[in-house]
């Protein structure tokens, strides 16, 4: 069994034994010590909790809701409810946090606790680091009888989807004048309430739904990666329709199909909508440093700047506030678009998607076509124990000191056409190397070039 303590929340397999899995011990032991840091920091007035699909999400949203209660703290509950739709009810109710109850795109057994601030983000590192501090202690005073907290129930998803409809571009007309034929899979999740409700309020008549019964039996892995969509991609082309939207368990990532079948890109979902934001708004872009070049190559075409962040959702939103940027996100097809709120947000992607689309008048493939063409490489080193990381990424940046480098996560070096991104686990001896160039013969020779590099560093190491 698996159980991760991190700064941004707990996750795990379900079952096991206790530390060693997401059992009912440990939801409460950190459902317990996010309730406490609240409290020490005087914003316990209420939490918003909402869940995923998944078979555990009943037991363990009892088990957290009961524990917050037990601290005094009032718990609204938005029972199945996507990621996004939570980040927003959390400053709509003026609560001090939410937990969002999922484990993204991992599959069935695993569950977590996200959890976020009173802006409806993610926590910071150090404020994770305080709840693990808390939590490492048992540092907890629990509410007598007269002071417990209440539970209410609410849902927020008409008014997640009428704040998505007020957003000046989205167009509503046009997407009704196109007269979309679409084919969405859901996953058997909390994407088979939203996504239907949302296409209807945008006038699109035509939908044909996959998996849209929130059993959290997921009928492929759950991650919407090109080899996991083979079954919509074929119901596409039998069928006629203009476009398959795909998303994960909690509707944070959103994936395009095109009409032929083949695939608009996870990394291009980004592109695509800031191509359409910044020919309204003009602003900067952010994404990851493990994003693709793309985005760049379309946010200096209209004359605007780009910056890339460390990965992870919670730095894009740090250097998204920075820069003032007006749309953002990371390659994993997560849209963030701040007049909304600082989230990845499928429903808004995919609002603005079709509005694009609708616009463009072009069907799916022309428009990826109309994009710079780039290829991902994805790889990994298992190094041995006792290597020191820190030095073969000092060596490889001294290596390449001749090239654009990038150390804010990591070491990512700029050649001309291509990149390498290489970043060390926090949790295992393992680097990660990602590559883009612009062929896929290209991305694989950079990434293998990096490969053997950092492997004759090893070897004189050992």
């Amino acid at each position: 069994m698996t159980l991760i303590k991190s700064i941004s929340g707990i996750r795990g397999t379900i079952g096991g034994k206790v530390d060693q899995g997401l059992t009912p011990v440990d939801a409460v032991k950190f459902a317990a010590a996010y309730g406490t840091w609240l409290i020490n920091k005087g914003n316990a007035k209420k939490v918003i909790i909402g869940r995923d699909a998944r078979i555990s999400g009943p037991m363990i949203q009892s088990i957290v809701s009961a524990t917050l209660t037990g601290l005094g703290i009032d718990v609204v509950d938005l029972g199945l409810s996507t990621t996004p739709t939570v980040e927003m009810a959390v400053p709509a109710e003026n609560a001090g946090g939410g937990i969002i109850l999922t484990a993204s795109h991992n599959p069935k057994q695993w569950n977590a606790l996200k959890l976020l601030n009173e802006k409806g983000e993610f926590i910071s590192g150090g404020d994770g680091n305080d709840i693990l501090e808390i939590a490492s202690k048992d540092d907890y005073v629990f509410a007598e009888v007269d002071k417990l907290g209440k539970i209410t129930e609410q849902d927020y998803l008409d008014y997640h989807i009428d704040k998505i409809l007020e957003i000046p571009f989205v167009d509503v007309e046009a997407i009704k004048a196109r007269n979309f034929k679409l084919v969405i899979d859901c996953v058997n999740s909390v994407g088979g309430i939203a996504i239907p409700a949302l296409l209807k309020r945008l006038g699109v008549e035509q939908v044909e739904e996959m998996y849209c019964e929130p059993t959290g039996l997921f009928p492929h892995n759950p991650e919407p990666l090109p080899e996991h969509l083979t079954e919509i991609s074929s119901q596409i082309t039998r069928t006629n329709a203009d476009l398959g939207i795909v998303v994960d368990p909690d509707v944070d990532r959103l994936a395009m199909v095109c009409e032929d079948g083949s695939m608009f890109g996870e990394e291009y979902t980004l592109v695509a909508v800031a191509d359409y934001i910044l020919k309204h708004k003009k602003g900067n872009t952010v994404s990851n440093l493990s994003s693709t070049r793309a985005l760049r190559d379309v946010t200096r075409n209209h004359g605007a700047e780009y910056n890339a962040s460390a990965v992870g959702e919670v730095n894009v939103v740090t250097m998204m506030k920075e820069t003032n940027a007006v749309i953002g996100g990371e390659g994993n097809g997560g849209i963030i678009y701040p007049g909304l709120h600082y989230g990845r947000d499928a429903l808004v992607g995919i609002a603005l998607f079709l509005s694009h689309m609708a616009k463009e008048k072009k069907v799916a493939s022309s428009l990826r076509a109309s994009y710079p063409s780039y290829f991902m490489y994805k790889g990994k080193i298992q190094l041995v124990d006792g290597i020191d990381v820190d030095q073969i990424l000092a060596e490889i940046q001294e290596k390449y000191k001749n090239e654009e480098i990038n150390t804010v996560d990591g070491v990512k070096i700029e050649f001309e056409n291509e990149w390498v991104h290489l970043r060390k686990s926090n949790t295992e001896p393992i680097i990660r190397i990602y590559a883009e160039g612009q062929s896929e013969t290209i991305a694989q020779n950079v990434g293998n070039k990096l490969t053997d590099d950092i492997k004759s560093l090893v070897k004189e190491l050992v």
